[in-house]
């Protein structure tokens, strides 16, 4: 597996011979209607670190190229496939299609949700975080297979969609046969 610096990542931006050598673990993260481009950047940034499949874009959320999302990412978006979707029940649609035994997880606060680290976790999955100030829709909850959530102790009741997705991802790849 190739290993490269920021500058690299930055001036050889997904050469072709390179990128056909790559392997990537059938982890697929649904970003559904995020705001910040910055969180946006950071999570293509994740997904190159755990070889993520794809990165599938839904809604306002912004779509590379973009200034601070290249920025963030540190150019992983030229490493990353990506797709975008006009809605998010489309992009799980799109996912229930074409990957078979895939499970679909939000991270999310929900009196659904079980811990994240209660959950036993198996590849195919797809993984949603959702829009930071009002969180995944009543319908896209519906359509996930789990809803997952991280324990808050203090009193802000939330953390970055970026950090939570970080969180569970490692969870995910923690025993797991991976490439």
């Amino acid at each position: 597996m190739i290993k490269l610096k920021p500058a690299q990542l930055r001036t050889m931006a997904g050469n072709p011979e390179l990128r056909k050598d790559l392997s990537k673990n059938s982890i697929y993260i649904i970003i559904d209607n995020v705001l910040d481009t910055y969180n946006i950047g950071a999570i293509f940034r994740l997904a190159d670190a755990v070889a993520c499949k794809k990165v599938l874009l839904t809604g306002v959320t912004e779509r590379p190229p973009h200034t601070r999302i290249k920025k963030a990412s540190i150019n992983t978006t030229e490493w990353v496939d990506w797709i975008y979707f006009e809605k998010t029940l489309d992009a799980i649609a799109w996912l229930r299609k074409n990957v078979q035994g895939i499970k679909i997880i939000a991270i999310e606060q929900d009196p659904r949700s079980v811990p994240y680290s209660a959950f036993d976790y198996h590849l195919p999955i797809a993984l949603i975080v959702s829009n930071e100030t009002t969180g995944a829709t009543k319908e896209v909850l519906a359509t996930a297979d789990v809803i997952v959530e991280l324990p808050m102790y203090g009193v802000n009741m939330s953390l970055n969609v970026m950090v939570s997705l970080g969180i569970v991802i490692y969870k995910v790849i923690e025993k797991l046969p991976l490439l």
